[in-house]
């Protein structure tokens, strides 16, 4: 799960001050929630009640950029007390007014939104196991890679390095349904290998987070060639998607393969059968 930073009270007011002189004589429009509540601390700015007649409009944090793509429309400057794109990337920001228990009031409302009782005894400790759950499903997110390929000189050999069947869970980024199955990787070094647990944990790295087994598979090879430099590498994977057996097309017995193929693997055909063979016994 990503870092979770805490703003205090201390920062929330140092910023203020800030921005107070910069709207200083601007009729500022401030985004619901946070943005209109971060706008009742300020003091001898100018709070207009709709974006049309706002010469700024304000909001507490820029995440995603969809909530700026929003007010597009009113063709204003969209200034923000905190921008993701460039300070705390990858973090969870946790402004001093909300609770860690927002995150699971959002999972009531979706227990709500699907017709459920929140409230009855069965969902009661559900948002909780869910918001936990998903610090395991979830756990590749602030993990790099570098940090875990440790490469040996010793032992290394010129001859084709395979780890296959390893089974992998992940999580499709479009409908934040499961996808799973098997990943195979195999590398000719160029002077250093892997302790094999690495390529397992690699995997799971891109595996915890939300994805497309396309990506998967492609951030994986680049990652091996960058951190090992072989003289080439070849993913496989081979999956089940539950947004096709479950819903949608509901096809039960499909299952999606998909490769990213680097170096020698991809310049000659004879290294990449004997990879295919081997995985395939």
């Amino acid at each position: 799960m990503p870092q979770i930073t805490q703003i205090s009270w201390d920062e929330i007011f140092k910023r203020i001050s800030g921005f107070e002189k910069e709207f200083a004589g601007k009729k500022i429009f401030g985004v619901p929630k946070n943005g209109m509540l971060l706008l009742s601390f300020f003091k001898g700015i100018e709070v207009v009640p709709v974006p049309e007649q706002a010469d700024i409009i304000f909001d507490d944090i820029y995440d995603s950029g969809k909530t700026a793509k929003e007010y597009e429309q009113y063709n204003k400057p969209f200034i923000v007390m905190f921008d993701k794109r460039n300070e705390f990337k990858n973090q969870w920001i946790q402004l001093p007014f909300e609770k860690e228990k927002d995150i699971n009031d959002c999972i009531v409302r979706v227990l709500e939104y699907i017709g459920e009782d929140a409230s009855r005894e069965g969902l009661l400790d559900t948002p909780k196991r869910v918001v936990k759950s998903w610090k395991e499903l979830f756990s590749g997110y602030g993990k790099d890679p570098k940090d875990i390929l440790t490469t040996f000189a010793d032992g290394a050999c010129d001859e084709m390095v395979i780890l296959k069947d390893q089974e992998f869970y992940s999580t499709c980024e479009h409908h934040m349904i499961p996808f799973f199955g098997k990943i195979h990787i195999g590398y000719i070094p160029d002077g250093k290998v892997l302790g094999i647990s690495k390529l397992a944990r690699l995997t799971e790295i891109y595996a915890r987070r939300l994805q497309i087994q396309e990506k998967l598979v492609t951030q994986i090879a680049d990652d091996l060639m960058k951190y090992l430099d072989p003289k080439g590498c070849m993913v496989v994977a081979e999956a089940q998607h539950m947004c096709m057996t479950a819903r949608g097309v509901q096809k039960q017995d499909s299952i999606m393969i998909t490769s990213a193929v680097r170096g020698v693997f991809k310049d000659n055909i004879q290294t990449k059968q004997e990879f295919l063979s081997l995985i395939l016994k």
